[in-house]
């Protein structure tokens, strides 16, 4: 099977986000939604290592039977599986449909890399963790939005009356979904476009700063908020500042709206290989890209009162979130997306595994499990 399928003509914005479709459209997101181009400054990588001695271990399935790691991956529709020791490329694997060149969509991913951008730009003075969003896009008085603070918004502490269903096609949701080109529109209610439609969210009944609340379009009006300060567009920000200094072999992209408007929430593409490399940069303290103190702060965690009666609560007992990141409280870091995108960056073992998938489900609690158990395993035996 080709990474061009003979079933091209099917998809669309009505099924992209499907089985079997997403294996080939998660890979070519640029198709069907526009897109920028985060650039990089080096030749594209050729050669892929395989699993190595990796391809012995032994893990659990959702079932808990035991399952050689190769067979984990193939049966977990997994796409993409890099695992870097002590900064080197140890061990990869590609499902046979996967182009390991071609950028992959990592859909929430993409909020820990905005995450990075903004303590970049804060380190250079342009934000304040204090600043009121308004300040910055007065548009947002009146909104959700308006008197929180960038501290708020990086921790997803926002009190805003939104709900985050990602199966919906109708509501809030699926008007977010259209306003960002990811759904069709529908000609008698069409959206407007993500900066217009996140003005007008509304706030809920608690004060900003009291709830972990996991809402996608806080991190589309970060992003928003890092170009009206910098007067720069996003992508070409983050390849600026992150992805050409850090060494990215290869272009990334990022989804757009109609206005332009970049979808960071969710919407980033690169390889498995450029992913692992954002990891070793948060592992090895930033290496004067990102502040060191900046990256010290994603490893010291958040409010962990917080995190735990929060909407996530359940997933990482003891943990917390910080500026897009997941203190797992198990002392590693831990980047996710849905549909089964993972970063994990274990010090202890100086390990950064990615996994890139087109899980048919955008959520699997179950499946989640495995994969962390998944991942102490690798770092464990790496």
């Amino acid at each position: 099977m080709t990474n061009t399928p003979s079933h091209r003509a099917e998809i669309d914005l009505s099924n992209w986000r499907t089985r079997p479709y997403s294996a080939w459209s998660f890979q070519n997101a640029a198709e069907l939604v526009p897109s920028a181009t985060i650039r990089s400054a080096r030749q594209p990588e050729t050669q892929a290592l395989d699993l190595g001695r990796l391809s012995d271990l032994v893990v659990a399935d959702v079932a808990g039977k035991p399952r050689p790691l190769p067979d984990f991956l193939l049966e977990s529709d997994t796409d993409n599986f890099v695992v870097m020791r002590g900064g080197n490329f140890v061990a990869e694997w590609h499902a046979p449909a996967s182009d390991p060149a071609k950028p992959h969509l990592v859909f929430s991913v993409s909020k820990s890399i905005t995450g990075l951008l903004a303590g970049i730009l804060i380190g250079q003075g342009m934000l304040s963790l204090d600043d009121r969003l308004a300040k910055h896009l007065p548009e947002a008085a009146g909104s959700a939005y308006g008197d929180a603070t960038l501290r708020d918004l990086l921790n997803m502490q926002i009190s805003i009356d939104f709900d985050e269903a990602y199966l919906s096609r109708d509501g809030a949701f699926d008007r977010y979904r259209r306003a960002m080109l990811w759904n069709p529109d529908k000609a008698d209610d069409p959206a407007p476009d993500l900066k217009t439609f996140l003005c007008t969210l509304p706030k809920a009944a608690h004060p900003h700063g009291t709830r972990h609340a996991y809402r996608s379009p806080n991190v589309d009006m970060a992003a928003i908020i890092l170009e009206q300060a910098s007067g720069e567009r996003f992508a070409e920000l983050l390849s600026r500042l992150l992805w050409q200094p850090m060494g990215a072999h290869s272009d990334a992209q990022i989804t757009v709206d109609r206005a332009g408007n970049p979808r960071a929430s969710g919407g980033i593409s690169m390889t498995a290989r450029d992913l692992a490399r954002v990891g070793e940069l948060v592992r090895t303290g930033g290496r004067g890209i990102v502040p060191a103190d900046w990256i010290a702060s994603l490893w010291a965690g958040g409010d962990r009162a917080i995190w735990a009666a929060g909407d996530q609560g359940y997933a990482y007992p003891g943990g917390s979130y910080r500026n897009y990141w997941y203190d797992t409280g198990t002392g590693a870091l831990a980047a996710l997306g849905i549909h089964g995108q993972w970063l994990w960056i274990d010090p202890a073992t100086q390990t950064v595994i990615v996994r890139q998938s087109s899980e048919p489900d955008p959520v699997n609690d179950r499946m989640d499990q495995t994969v962390v158990a998944v991942m102490k395993a690798v770092s464990a035996a790496s």
